[in-house]
């Protein structure tokens, strides 16, 4: 065992760069010309093998969107439910298709592959490009099924900040009251991407922010895949997970 890894306990898969929304804070960029998807036979396989060998305790899928390629996320759940992974959660815009008939059978699917819990991300700036109709029949649908689900804001400078965006946020948060979602505790805005691009003046240059998701490279708890097959120093369309596991150097 990599001792760079001998404490790795979870599992993430970036199913996709392609995008429903058009985000201002988005740490990605625009994802402009986007698509495709992470290989499901791969993401299936990697998974499998990587159980044997650690005990994987969660798993999340996100995006992008998601949900613009369900199969995939069906499958990735699925697979983790089998290998006993306890904790399945997928985050989402919620904004996939406008047909309700869809989107009830996608949340029916959802909970058969074994999604535990949906963080959805509805604030001032996911709602500047997606509607909020759909969003919402997408959360009841959740709601109503065995599925937890959590509204997950981003926050601009602080949760408690009065900047314009999030007053809107709030706006948009009180929504969903007649739902009774619970609020997770979201994010706050790192400077990367779009949020540097559009939002820079609510940054303080003198600051040196540090991403929330980096991980220490001498001790790795988490692997996360890209939809190119990109995961640590390797990439699993050309080598197996084992083999990029047990060669990874800091």
């Amino acid at each position: 065992m990599n001792e760079y890894i001998k404490n790795l306990n979870r599992i993430e898969f970036v199913v996709t760069m392609a995008c429903t929304g058009k985000c201002k804070h988005c740490s990605e960029g625009e994802h402009t010309g986007c698509t495709g998807h992470i290989d499901e036979e791969v993401a299936v396989a990697s998974i499998r093998e990587v159980c044997e060998h650690y005990k994987i305790e969660s798993l999340m899928t996100f995006g992008g969107e998601p949900l613009l390629y369900p199969d995939v996320v069906y499958a990735i759940h699925r697979t983790a439910k089998e290998m006993g992974i306890p904790q399945r959660d997928l985050i989402t815009n919620g904004f996939f298709t406008k047909d309700t008939d869809r989107i009830a059978e996608v949340v029916k699917q959802l909970e058969e592959s074994g999604v535990c819990q949906i963080l959805l991300s509805v604030d001032a700036f996911h709602q500047e490009t997606i509607p909020l109709e759909p969003v919402k029949y997408f959360a009841r649908c959740v709601a109503n099924s065995k599925i937890s689900i959590k509204l997950s804001p981003a926050w601009l400078v602080s949760k408690e900040d009065n900047n314009p965006y999030n007053v809107k946020t709030r706006e948009v948060l009180k929504a969903f009251e007649d739902l009774e979602i619970p609020e997770g505790s979201g994010n706050v805005i790192f400077p990367s991407g779009n949020a540097l691009k559009y939002l820079g003046e609510y940054f303080d240059e003198n600051t040196e922010y540090s991403s929330p998701y980096e991980e220490d490279p001498k001790d790795i708890r988490a692997i996360g895949f890209s939809p190119d097959g990109e995961v640590l120093n390797g990439n699993v369309y050309r080598k197996g997970i084992l083999d990029i596991l047990r060669d990874y150097q800091p």
